[in-house]
């Protein structure tokens, strides 16, 4: 079986149904609004939103989106297709490239094990779909520190030298602060002491990279730029409570447990001396906490703050698995979780819409949980059978991956028409849209909404404040009323 087979499903399941569901959020609408204001204006400098400068978040995202529409206008598909496809491709990427690491630093096993963790764990998972700022960031960030940390492993060439190594993840911790501003030098500061040797050369070609765009923005936006880029989205989001995203100080740790699923269980692992055996464990572990310790800090916290942390978890995850006799049963406990898939799939879209305590879940559709009920026996069985034959523990982890990757795709399938209809205004938009052109205003409408209309609008809506045919929310749901 080819070393890379993994690579096939993954790019089944990764690269479709990238339109079946309108814009989500609002951040979603927004960054895509952007991107394609670039690829219509020309202008790949200063990010506008509804003819406005926009100095939330770095260009590289509104770049890959850009670059996608235009792709989409050669071939014809839909915006969230050609919004979400390079975001799918960069993920894929960064997997392949992942397990290529791992499987020259640890083993093959190792390596399998951890990119079936990551490239199916939800956290990963959702934000490769949806078009934001995390993924490109996480991934770019994440191939410099394999680089940084594992060195001639990363890039098996000839060219092993440090300054080369060193330039190679310094490109690619340029392109990360690219994607998301500053962070990226202040989580690569542990790296940065044991790769001594190429620090030099990987800031300068940093700094190569990501150096041109900021002076260029800030020469033609002024001292606006940094003020809005630089005090308020990186100091004052970190400092103060003024953005509305204050959690508690440990509010991470149910995050990441839950980015996990349905391999949350394997943090039991983590409690088990042998796992630190390993130096190179040692060091990701610390690396972790240090990026856990500043993310819980910061008073502002959102789920994909802490995306960047799952590669390295997921490493230390599977040299914990592959260190540990009964393997097999902890991978078959994981595949169990998934026969929660059904009842999540139908709590999914009430938490998204009103929170997760709002949400009911359905005991009931736990009995759709079948098939996966008897991967999760088949597993049990290779665990058992492993006890005389060793190499049945990595067609367990096939098994568990496939079994996973088989969930994605039913999400996929069964969830996105749904949050299409009622959390994504696309759907409205589609059926409303002659009246909406005509002439018509918001009332009252979220915030996330109120982006997605602007989006398919093609232009901002007004607040009402006349006779305009008014969107308003009725029952939850967005409504066309007179006023």
């Amino acid at each position: 079986m080819s070393k890379y087979w993994l690579l096939v499903p993954l790019l089944v399941v990764y690269l479709s149904s990238l339109g079946r569901v309108g814009f989500l959020g609002p951040d979603e609408p927004r960054y895509a609004s952007i991107g394609r204001e670039m690829a219509r204006s020309g202008d790949w400098v200063t990010p506008r939103l509804d003819g406005s400068p926009w100095f939330e978040k770095p260009p590289l995202l509104y770049w890959m989106i850009g670059a996608g529409h235009k792709l989409h206008l050669a071939f014809p598909g839909n915006d969230e297709w050609a919004a979400r496809l390079p975001l799918a491709l960069a993920s894929l990427a960064f997997l392949w490239f992942f397990h290529r690491t791992l499987a020259r630093e640890f083993s093959p096993r190792v390596a399998l094990a951890a990119t079936g963790i990551l490239a199916t764990s939800a956290g990963w998972v959702a934000y490769s779909f949806a078009s934001v700022t995390d993924l490109p960031m996480s991934a770019a960030l994440g191939a410099a520190t394999l680089i940084g940390i594992f060195g001639p492993s990363a890039i098996p060439s000839r060219a092993r030298e440090p300054v080369v190594l060193g330039i190679w993840a310094g490109v690619l911790l340029g392109l990360a602060v690219l994607a998301k501003g500053f962070v990226p030098l202040v989580l690569i500061a542990p790296v940065l002491l044991i790769a001594r040797r190429m620090r030099q050369a990987m800031l300068a070609s940093c700094a190569v990279i990501a150096a041109p765009w900021y002076i260029l923005c800030a020469v033609r936006n002024g001292s606006v730029f940094w003020n809005e880029f630089f005090w308020k989205h990186h100091v004052d989001r970190f400092l103060h409570t003024s953005l509305e995203h204050v959690q508690p100080l440990w509010y991470y740790l149910p995050v990441l447990l839950a980015g996990l699923f349905p391999w949350t269980p394997l943090a039991g692992l983590l409690f088990r001396p042998r796992t630190y055996q390993d130096e190179r464990i040692r060091f990701l572990v610390f690396w972790m906490l240090f990026g856990l310790a500043f993310f819980s800090a910061a008073q502002n916290k959102l789920p994909g703050y802490v995306l960047p942390l799952l590669p390295a978890l997921a490493i230390v995850l599977a040299v914990a698995l592959d260190k540990t006799p009964a393997a097999g049963w902890w991978i078959g406990v994981c595949v169990v979780l998934l026969i929660a898939a059904p009842a999540i799939v139908a709590l999914l879209p009430d938490a998204l819409l009103s929170g997760v305590t709002s949400a009911h879940f359905s005991f009931a559709r736990l009995a759709r949980g079948w098939p996966f009920a008897l991967a999760a026996a088949g597993v049990f069985w290779l665990a058992w059978l492993s006890k005389n034959e060793p190499g049945k523990r990595q067609q367990a982890i096939i098994a568990a991956t496939l079994a996973s990757l088989a969930a994605v795709a039913y999400f996929k399938f069964a969830v996105l028409p749904v949050l299409d209809q009622r959390y994504s205004v696309r759907g409205f938009w589609r059926a409303n849209a002659a009246q909406i052109e005509t002439g018509a205003c918001l009332k009252d409408v979220r915030r996330e909404w109120t982006y997605g209309l602007n989006y398919y609008t093609g232009h901002p809506l007004p607040e009402c404040s006349g006779t305009m045919p008014q969107i308003a929310v009725r029952d939850g749901q967005l409504t066309m009323t007179r006023p």
